[in-house]
């Protein structure tokens, strides 16, 4: 067996019906989709939800609490994450990111106080915890809180 030998199995692929073409093509006329009716129509059928008129799921259940549309996100940073940088280092939004500390750079950095950190560092952060800073300061950094 050679490869330009090779080729489907029969019967394994199929040809595609060419719908609306004429009468004699078996296909002709309404094209597959019976008289009238909603799925004979253009852009018929049902919509994602639909429970054949019964109250559809999505309506039944009760709402419940609301989403805050004003809300800050933040890329987070532990300041035990900050004990692979060298001592008195400046470290930023790109040095995050080009660490694997922060995945988006799109997003603003919070540094949080969880972990513990040796060395004096300064950190330029968008926010910071209070335990965060206290940290930080204790080990002989500061901390930059830069403008949103």
């Amino acid at each position: 067996m050679k490869l330009h030998e090779l080729g489907p199995l029969p019967g394994s692929r199929h040809k595609r019906k060419r719908i609306g073409r004429g009468e004699s093509s078996g296909q002709g006329k309404t094209a597959g989709r019976g008289h009238k009716g909603q799925k004979a129509r253009s852009g018929g059928g049902t919509g994602p939800g639909f429970e054949g008129g019964q109250m559809p799921l999505q309506r039944r259940l009760p709402k419940r609490g609301f989403t805050n549309i004003f809300k800050k996100v933040f890329a987070l940073v532990n300041v035990g994450d900050l004990a692979s940088f060298a001592a008195d280092s400046v470290l930023d939004q790109e040095s995050f990111v080009a660490a694997g500390l922060v995945k988006n750079f799109r997003l603003p950095v919070k540094l949080l106080g969880t972990g513990e950190v040796e060395r004096s560092l300064t950190v330029k952060v968008q926010a910071a915890s209070a335990q965060a800073v206290e940290k930080i300061r204790g080990a002989g950094g500061q901390v930059e809180i830069l403008t949103l």
